[in-house]
């Protein structure tokens, strides 16, 4: 896989926050972009960009990064990663975005209606975040901490798309 293209890839996956959601956001397919993330005190390329390297790659290169992602329940969208959010999983307020393999764990450590925050620790990673809850339909996320020893910090936004997550499952 093109070194450029994966590794601040699997950095926004992974720092994607420990959602589990507001009880009133709608269930269906979201689009969580970035295009605000750092990695040692350098700017890494956003989701926008990273999408049009991945259109470069050669076909079977893609081929294999969207299979890899499909089975962690995650899609290429027009402008970031695509995820089905089931509306018992938003009743539950349980939405793992990480694939459970990945040894991760997260805790929520506040909770309102509008703003979460959390922290989470992972094998090559730890940090700490918020989450925004905008509308039922968009939030926002930032997050701060380390990833392979080195300061990492990213802001997404994630949007609704619609309620038919077509193919996709939920995690």
């Amino acid at each position: 896989m093109h070194r450029g293209v994966s590794k601040p890839l699997f950095l926004s996956l992974c720092l994607l926050p420990a959602l589990a959601s507001a009880l009133d956001i709608q269930p269906g397919l979201w689009e969580i972009s970035s295009n605000t993330m750092q990695v040692g005190g350098q700017a890494v390329p956003g989701m926008e960009q990273m999408l049009e390297q991945m259109k470069n790659l050669p076909p079977e290169q893609r081929q294999m990064m969207e299979q890899m992602l499909a089975q962690q329940g995650v899609q290429l969208g027009d402008k970031g990663v695509r995820i089905c959010m089931s509306e018992a999983q938003i009743k539950a307020q349980q939405i793992p975005l990480q694939d459970p393999e990945s040894g991760c764990s997260n805790e929520v450590t506040e909770r309102s209606d509008e703003l979460w925050t959390f922290r989470f620790s992972c094998p090559n990673g730890q940090g700490e975040g918020e989450t925004r809850f905008v509308s039922d339909k968009a939030f926002t996320s930032t997050v701060n901490g380390t990833f392979d020893g080195q300061s990492s910090s990213m802001q997404s936004q994630a949007r609704w798309v619609t309620a038919d997550c077509g193919t996709l499952q939920p995690q």
